[in-house]
């Protein structure tokens, strides 16, 4: 899903920036994240440590603010009557995903954000961490260090690098 979403975006937008700001924009989306900011830098060919560097920023970027301000913005939207259920499935949502977090916490975490699987990442990550009270200068470098994780692996197969290492 994350591939067609962000071919699309690259369809989309590749004609009316550069394929790195197409780049950094999609790393910056909740769900496609760095992930598919990877497989769009990799479909326009943009080189890979640049590519990584401008998806590492990019997915990194709205993190802090989310860690500070989520709550708060959550807490404001509750008082409209349909979005407050929204943001309290949300809520719940996030925190059925957040057993491992909750038992290991920043190693937990740590794992949440840096394995590359369909529902996790930086975004959910921030939720989890400002739901479980985990402080920010605790869980930011754990996120941080989750999203390089996450390029890693993602880079290994949008990029092939294993092929480059002799695998």
């Amino acid at each position: 899903m994350s591939e067609a979403i962000a071919e699309y975006l690259v369809n989309t937008l590749g004609d009316k920036f550069s394929p790195e700001i197409v780049s950094f924009i999609v790393s910056m989306l909740p769900i496609l994240e760095l992930r598919g900011g990877l497989i769009a830098a990799k479909l326009m060919n943009v080189d890979f440590l640049k590519a990584f560097a401008i998806c590492y920023i990019g997915n990194m970027l709205p993190i802090p603010f989310i860690l500070l301000f989520i709550r708060k913005i959550f807490n404001l939207m509750k008082r409209i009557p349909k979005v407050e259920e929204i943001i309290t499935k949300l809520e719940a949502r996030s925190l059925r995903k957040a057993d491992n977090v909750k038992k290991y916490r920043l190693l937990g975490l740590l794992l949440f954000v840096g394995i590359p699987l369909p529902g996790t990442g930086a975004w959910t990550g921030a939720l989890i961490a400002d739901l479980l009270d985990i402080r920010i200068k605790h869980s930011l470098p754990v996120i941080a260090a989750g999203v390089f994780i996450a390029g890693v692996i993602i880079s290994i197969l949008s990029y092939g690098l294993l092929g480059l290492i002799g695998f």
